[in-house]
């Protein structure tokens, strides 16, 4: 498309699959193409880190698909945050009722008749060439870690954005993850991340310490905090996150939606973040197209430009990281700055679960897993950081 029709293209919408979102939009982002991009920005911590970069460089309107990060609960959240209403934060956590496809499928042993309407080999872009199988597409792809990042991908960016902007996060400090049974190749069922940031520059009314973000997904929910109205539902529009504040506690629902305070009072913060008109009709789409007609030199940010959206889908797309590499046993030390683990030995290995059987004979089971053969954990890692595109697709070179 961008070779027919490449100079006649103002802009571009990304919605392909995750593993193929940074490969799409950096081609755009180098032509000088305005670009919205669905959620999750990106599959991998170095491809939001490139993106970040090349839209600096090219300095073009950007916009990611979390579209409640234009909508009004996330201006009141960070508002009242930065007014001091809640005192100072040092844990948050989230949860979604996803994934509403399945998780923790064993991936097939035999292949099935490609579509005629699906091109595989170009679904599958940067990523493995697999034998294709109904099981992968469409619907479930999501779920497989070649093409999706599960359910903290497909809704991290929703839930976790007030979290980022509101504490003003950059890159975690440590990294935890646990889950039900982890598959090389599939999500699991439900998970929990821990994710540990480290002080921030105090603001004029609150300061800004250590803080501890918990996720959980696949059914997991939060307790219920001191205060908390007897019988309520917490879940909002598929998830919820509490922040915890020494003054009080912050409630919102999935895309900041309705936040509430739980000792009763009013979120009365002074109005200080710009709003977005016509939220009901694609408003976060509309302010992007608003900030492509806009001069680099004059042009309003977007509510989610990836000066913003790239740094935050980083801390999702670590959450990934951290289930992935749970069998280490460790928490994970991150050096954000140069994209890597600092307490991944050279020499260090793991095994993870390929499939998964299960039996019963004569009233007692009997447990029968496949184990990958070890694999090096430093290598894995970093593939998982920076992936290893197959011959024939190339992402362009981060900007110095």
């Amino acid at each position: 498309m961008y070779d027919e029709l490449g100079s006649s293209i103002d802009a571009v919408m990304v919605a392909t699959a995750d593993h193929t979102h940074a490969i799409i939009a950096a081609d755009a982002l180098t032509m000088g193409k305005h670009v919205y991009c669905e959620k999750p920005l990106t599959h991998s911590v170095y491809e939001s880190r490139l993106l970040t970069k090349l839209a600096a460089k090219y300095q073009v309107a950007t916009q990611m698909g979390n579209q409640g990060s234009s909508g009004e609960g996330v201006n009141l959240i960070c508002e009242a945050i930065w007014n001091g209403d809640i005192g100072e934060v040092t844990k948050v956590e989230a949860f979604t009722n996803r994934p509403i496809w399945p998780q923790g499928l064993m991936t097939p042993e035999k292949a099935d008749k490609i579509p005629s309407t699906l091109n595989w080999d170009l679904f599958t872009g940067p990523a493995e060439l697999k034998p294709f199988n109904n099981i992968y597409h469409p619907w479930n792809w999501r779920g497989w870690w070649a093409y999706g990042t599960g359910a903290l991908g497909d809704m991290a960016c929703y839930i976790l954005h007030p979290v980022f902007k509101g504490l003003k996060l950059g890159y975690p400090t440590s990294a935890q993850g646990s889950s039900t049974l982890l598959l090389r190749d599939y999500a699991p069922q439900a998970q929990h991340v821990k994710l540990i940031f480290p002080a921030r520059d105090n603001m004029p009314k609150v300061a800004m310490p250590e803080v501890e973000v918990h996720w959980y997904d696949g059914g997991l929910r939060l307790d219920l905090p001191k205060g908390f109205p007897m019988g309520r539902d917490m879940d909002e529009q598929g998830g919820a996150v509490i922040f915890h504040g020494t003054k009080d506690t912050l409630i919102c629902g999935c895309y900041g939606v309705n936040p509430w305070l739980v000792s009763g009072r009013p979120l009365t913060a002074p109005k200080t973040e710009r709003r977005v008109d016509n939220m009901n009709r694609n408003g976060h789409g509309q302010d992007w197209i608003r900030a492509c007609k806009e001069s680099p030199n004059n042009r309003v940010k977007t509510k989610s430009d990836f000066s913003e959206a790239g740094s935050f889908n980083e801390m999702v797309v670590m959450g990934v990281l951290a289930v992935r590499l749970q069998a280490l046993n460790k928490e994970l030390l991150w050096d954000g700055q140069n994209m890597r683990f600092t307490n991944i030995g050279d020499n260090e290995e793991l095994k993870i679960v390929i499939r998964d059987g299960f039996t019963i004979k004569d009233g007692h089971p009997t447990f029968n897993k496949t184990w990958t053969d070890p694999i090096n954990a430093k290598k894995f890692a970093e593939e998982l950081i920076k992936h290893n595109y197959r011959e024939g697709w190339n992402l362009v070179d981060m900007p110095r």
